[in-house]
């Protein structure tokens, strides 16, 4: 008798570049591989509207809503987008695991807002569909973040071995996958986000391909010093940030205005590699190996600098592909499974990289018209 199900993943980080979708398939809440995804972009005007709301502003409550509602929508053709990339329908679907779009994260205030319109989400796509995933964790006193460490841990950890996972999205964070002990992470500070607002600002580009305008420029020692005594970047654990803090009005504090444009990115780079390696050394001292994940996996000059930095420690970097999981898809496929986690009433137990008391069941769910019945 099989226990098989398939789910859909569908996230958007901080660099709110659009929806990764993906297709998983799991045995109750065992993770057994993917089997289709596609990336669905934001229009220019959707991007410029969400960061707008990163910030206080008249109205905000109602653009937030009608945002929403748009973001239903383009999740909504992210769907139609997987499913029409593999041989399943929208009736093989148990869930969809959506995480919504973050625009404020402040955990010292207790909350943390994902927008999306799930109710509509599950009206489009008439599968049945979890989101909120941070509340319940943030009610039991944690910071709502990092949610994927439980995830990586059931997929990516090695009974022999200490091994780190590391997101490079809007922001890095790691995971620290020990043997016989709870997984925990947390945010280690900045990674594609202020490199792309930077990037934006300066060359109207989204993002630096390969990295290849930060290679033009030189580190600026005392820029990337200011930066590093942040005290973000010394407070212990758990913590977890956002572009709430880290943003280009922070970033503009540190310059004179006669920088160059690449030397400034290059010292972003630089900022991100060395507080992830710093942070990395400090948790993990016993890692033998870093599995690269997320948008920042794809910047080769970055690879590079976290590769130098961490061989000095004699840590390897690899890419998550190396265990089978593109490094592109594992935030999706993590909602993926935490959506399992919901259906099958399984804790999530990510309160030891939060900071919550306990475990909780992660999410709140709209049961779809077509759901056989209310479980």
């Amino acid at each position: 008798m099989t226990n098989t199900q398939y789910y859909i993943g569908l996230m958007s980080g901080t660099s709110m570049d659009g929806v990764d979708a993906v297709i998983a398939k799991l045995n109750h809440t065992r993770f057994e591989g993917i089997c289709s995804h596609a990336f669905i972009p934001y229009p220019a005007d959707l991007k410029q509207a969400l960061l707008a709301l990163q910030t206080p502003s008249n109205n905000e409550i109602n653009q937030a809503a009608i945002l929403a509602q748009q973001l239903a929508q383009i999740n909504a053709k992210a769907v139609s987008a997987v499913l029409q990339n593999g041989p399943l329908t929208a009736a093989d679907i148990t869930a969809i695991g959506c995480h919504g779009q973050t625009v404020r994260h402040e955990p010292e205030n207790h909350f943390s807002i994902q927008l999306m319109n799930w109710a509509l989400l599950t009206e489009l796509t008439n599968i049945t569909t979890v989101g909120d995933f941070r509340s319940a964790d943030l009610a039991a006193g944690g910071q709502g973040a990092p949610l994927v460490p439980a995830f990586h841990q059931a997929v990516f950890a090695s009974p022999h071995q200490c091994r780190v996972v590391l997101n490079l999205g809007g922001i890095a964070n790691i995971s620290i996958l020990q043997p016989q002990l709870a997984p925990f992470g947390f945010d280690t500070g900045p990674a594609n986000m202020l490199m792309d607002a930077w990037v934006q600002q300066n060359w109207q580009q989204d993002y630096d391909q390969d990295g290849c305008l930060a290679k033009q420029g030189q580190i600026i020692p005392a820029l990337l010093q200011q930066m590093l005594h942040h005290p973000y970047f010394s407070q212990p654990y758990p913590k977890s940030t956002g572009r709430d803090l880290f943003n280009l009005q922070w970033l503009h504090q540190y310059l004179s205005g006669n920088e160059q444009p690449t030397d400034v990115l290059r010292t972003l780079l630089e900022l991100t590699a060395q507080t992830v390696v710093q942070a990395i050394v400090q948790a993990a001292p016993t890692a033998q190996s870093v599995y690269v994940c997320g948008g920042g996996a794809q910047n080769l000059l970055l690879k590079q600098t976290l590769n130098q930095l961490l061989h000095t420690h004699n840590i390897s970097l690899y890419t998550t592909d190396e265990l089978q999981l593109p490094a592109q898809l594992v935030e999706a496929a993590a909602f993926a499974w935490l959506a399992a986690c919901w259906y099958h009433r399984q804790p999530a137990c990510v309160h030891h990289a939060t900071g919550a008391s306990e475990a909780r069941i992660l999410g709140c769910g709209y049961w779809s018209a077509s759901s056989a019945k209310i479980r």
